[in-house]
């Protein structure tokens, strides 16, 4: 599938909000970790028009973050399942969850990331897999990797200018 805007960088930021950069489709995974499947579950809890539920579930699916089951013949019905793509994409939410808490509830944090057998809240941080360090400001940057292009190594140069 040919895609516009952002499909010709090789920027994997700008690959991945492509796929779920959208208000709506954040909400749809993050409600989908919560544990709903079925549309009339996604439409209560989020308050979305059917049409543009219908919409962005499908592209979900066609992005392969989330699959169709059917689980009723008449009427058809369909559940929506994460799919390991869409799995893979849980840090990114943690990420989100901690970062909204920090700097957006002034009234205080409306929900918590908690262990699940001893019920301690915990902070989601990014750390390195290899190390186990956690990954802060400025010992880490960005750098070309091995598919990068001579634009995006132009880009990284004009970086290291500033």
């Amino acid at each position: 599938m040919q895609r516009k805007s952002f499909s010709n960088l090789m920027c994997p930021i700008a690959r991945g909000l492509e796929r779920v950069g959208e208000w709506w489709s954040i909400l749809i995974l993050r409600d989908a970790f919560y544990g709903l499947t079925r549309f009339d579950q996604f439409q209560k809890s989020l308050d979305i028009a059917p049409n543009m539920l219908t919409r962005r579930l499908n592209a979900l699916v066609e992005e392969g973050l989330l699959e169709r089951s059917q689980y009723c013949e008449k009427p058809p019905r369909f559940e929506y399942l994460l799919t390991e793509r869409g799995r893979d994409f849980r840090p990114v939410l943690l990420a989100m969850l901690a970062w909204g808490n920090k700097h957006f509830a002034p009234e205080g944090e409306a929900v918590v990331l908690v262990d699940v057998k001893t019920g301690q809240q915990v902070n989601p941080v990014v750390v390195d897999a290899n190390t186990g360090k956690l990954i802060t400001g400025g010992e880490y940057a960005f750098a070309p990797g091995p598919a990068a292009t001579e634009g995006f190594h132009r880009r990284m140069a004009l970086r290291e200018q500033v």
